[in-house]
């Protein structure tokens, strides 16, 4: 079969926001449905499991406190990152604006962006974290849950980038925007058995 796919010429048809926004007030996608628009294809997400939502909580603990009046925190909300990509990372943490009540947040109002991966950390890494690159957002967390790190990504460029950090257990991270916020991986990881 993929020698078969290998010698057609398929054009897939990619979506743009505007076209994403009309297919939900159509009904075609509805609330239930956990999906995203990445590069112009409607992406589903991952479940949320326990791990993941008490990493996001426990995120949201520390974070909202630090950051009050400084930033917006939005846990789990669309980006506008394009015309054709529009992603819901876990947490967003945004200069704070009014302008938000007309439209999501753009690339050059974002101050953070994590992304906490279970299961979907190739996705995380491979697909979004290039399109957060190009897009010039300055400071990407990954928080593999699986490996019991926190990936810091900062210096973007069209090719990805260019400063990365693993960070384990008894390591410190901060907000590039926020270097006073002093969070330890420790307390965004499952505890060790």
């Amino acid at each position: 079969m993929d020698d078969v796919l290998a010698t057609i010429d398929v054009q897939r048809r990619r979506f743009t926001v505007d076209e994403y926004y009309r297919m939900a007030s159509a009904g075609i996608l509805t609330e239930k449905d956990r999906v995203e628009l990445i590069e112009g294809e409607i992406m589903l997400m991952a479940p949320i499991g326990s791990r993941h939502s008490v990493c996001v909580s426990a995120l949201l603990e520390r974070l909202i406190p630090a950051v009050r009046g400084r930033a917006t925190l939005r846990p789990q909300l669309p980006l506008f990152v394009s015309s054709t990509s529009e992603p819901e990372p876990d947490i967003v943490l945004v200069s704070p604006s009014p302008k938000y009540w007309a439209g999501h947040p753009r690339p050059e109002d974002v101050l953070l962006v994590v992304e906490v991966a279970e299961t979907s950390y190739r996705y995380d890494h491979h697909v979004k974290l290039p399109l957060y690159a190009r897009a010039g957002i300055a400071d990407v967390w990954i928080v593999d849950l699986v490996r019991a790190v926190v990936e810091v990504q900062r210096d973007p460029g069209p090719d990805g980038y260019r400063s990365a950090q693993r960070l384990e257990r008894g390591a410190t991270v901060s907000p590039a925007a926020f270097p006073d916020v002093r969070i330890t991986v420790d307390e965004i990881l499952p505890p060790t058995s």
